[in-house]
């Protein structure tokens, strides 16, 4: 195998073909760790603005402490990572639907395996997440069944009209919306990244179920395409108040 690139694993799961890869980049001498699922791109370690910006933009308007916080989509863990950086946060779930992506960092196979599974406050949970939006009497901890969060974190989907699975849809509707918005604290926010650049019909979808909500642009240099990216972050907080 060239060292050059390498694939670290390849599993069977019931989304389809999951594999993890490791290949040089020529122009910096960087490793660049990717995730695909079938044909899909789901991560590349050379981009990580807007994931780091999903916990960055959400956490800035929870100046509290004790925060406790639920990621969907551990994916290479940037998000993740960067909801550790804030001294405020108490406690980390993180869910991912892919078992593999777990053990993935708990083998140590991805560069930020170590640091998530280092810090005492931070717990991957394999699981569903869609299924456990959808329930607010069990919710996101399996260990304590319907605890309510300042925050919920979102990076799964590409975007709320590209989803993955046909069934995660629901999560995009005002009625899968209100049943996520059940599993946060009062003046708990949501965010979720999306690929595309903020879409005024779902941000007032959020503003129906939130009370007020927010697509914040995140831009960033794709030297690949040879252009600026264009993504966004949602931001809503429930029962209102400025976001």
């Amino acid at each position: 195998m060239s060292p050059l690139f390498e694939e670290l694993d390849y599993q069977v799961t019931p989304m389809g073909a999951l594999v993890l890869r490791r290949r040089r980049d020529l122009t910096t001498g960087e490793d660049i760790y990717e995730i695909k699922l079938g044909e899909a791109f789901l991560m590349s370690s050379k981009f990580t603005v807007s994931e780091r910006a999903l916990a960055t933009i959400a956490l800035a308007a929870l100046p509290q402490p004790d925060l406790r916080v639920v990621v969907g989509g551990l994916g290479l863990g940037y998000t993740a990572a960067a909801a550790l950086d804030h001294a405020n946060v108490r406690s980390l779930l993180v869910v991912d639907a892919l078992k593999p992506v777990i053990e993935w960092h708990e083998e140590g196979l991805l560069p930020l395996g170590r640091r998530l599974g280092s810090d005492e406050r931070c717990r991957l949970v394999h699981g569903d997440f869609f299924a456990m939006a959808a329930s607010p009497e069990t919710g996101f901890d399996p260990l304590a069944p319907g605890s309510r969060f300042h925050a919920i974190l979102l990076d799964i989907d590409h975007s709320p009209h590209a989803v993955l699975q046909p069934s995660n849809a629901a999560l995009y509707t005002q009625e899968g919306l209100q049943k996520l918005a059940a599993h946060l604290l009062p003046g708990g926010i949501f965010a979720l990244w999306s690929n595309d650049p903020g879409d005024a019909a779902f941000t007032a979808i959020l503003q129906a179920v939130f009370g007020e909500a927010r697509a914040e642009p995140v831009t960033f240099d794709n030297p690949l395409q040879g252009r600026l990216a264009r993504q966004c972050v949602y931001l809503a907080r429930k029962g209102g108040g400025a976001v």
